[in-house]
């Protein structure tokens, strides 16, 4: 898995801007034991370089891609993050190895519920599992050194962007089901101004909620 990684890196080099991703983060994608987050009759799968369907509708990222969105947020062992979208905890537990504290949250309670026993089982301690909608962030916990999404939106929740500290960032993928999306770096500089770029093309399952869809028209 980690040469396949490795490789996509070197394919991708000219897109993403980097040759080689930071050896914490390559590290923890080593330690963290990808098979247990993902259902038994798809293990045979778990150390594939793509996505792996874990129930409800929903999938286990691309190994790349889950590097290469936690290496765009440049963890700190000291940063507290929130992701949005747990989906089964996999990304929550390599960002665990990295940080001091992980706040996750997840819509669809028995996904929520699963990866929060599986953390648990693991001994990731610095996460905390909610189940809510993540389009509003989880603001009591907040502000946070890095945001990481792991499902599509229409547009850039307001809400999560104004949950960064200064200097932080967000990594989001933005677009709609079975058409373009792109991974996007948001990051808020020392005066509260966000800026963003597109990272690369990618294909993420749609975040779900109340205010994840486009107005109607």
């Amino acid at each position: 898995m980690l040469r396949d990684i490795e490789m996509e890196v070197a394919f991708t080099r000219g897109l993403i801007g980097r040759s080689a991703f930071d050896g914490r983060v390559m590290a923890a994608m080593a330690e963290v034991p990808r098979h247990r987050f993902i259902p038994e009759e798809a293990r045979d799968m778990a150390y594939v370089n793509g996505p792996v369907p874990i129930g409800h509708g929903q999938t286990i990222s691309q190994p790349y891609i889950v590097a290469l969105m936690t290496d765009l947020l440049a963890p700190e062992p000291g940063d507290v993050m929130l992701e949005v979208g747990t989906g089964s905890g996999y990304q929550a537990a390599i960002l665990s190895r990295l940080v001091k504290q992980v706040y996750t949250l997840e819509i669809i309670e028995p996904l929520s519920r699963r990866a929060e026993s599986c953390l648990r089982e693991l001994g990731y301690g610095n996460v905390l599992c909610k189940v809510a909608d993540g389009y509003q962030g989880w603001p009591e916990q907040g502000p946070y050194d890095g945001i990481l999404v792991t499902a599509a939106t229409p547009v850039i929740p307001e809400p999560l962007v104004a949950q960064l500290k200064p200097g932080a960032r967000l990594v989001i993928p933005v677009g709609l089901p079975h058409y373009h999306q792109e991974l996007f770096l948001v990051e808020k500089d020392e005066y509260g101004h966000a800026s963003r770029r597109s990272i690369l093309g990618v294909a993420f399952v749609p975040l779900t909620g109340a205010h994840a869809r486009p107005e109607p028209e």
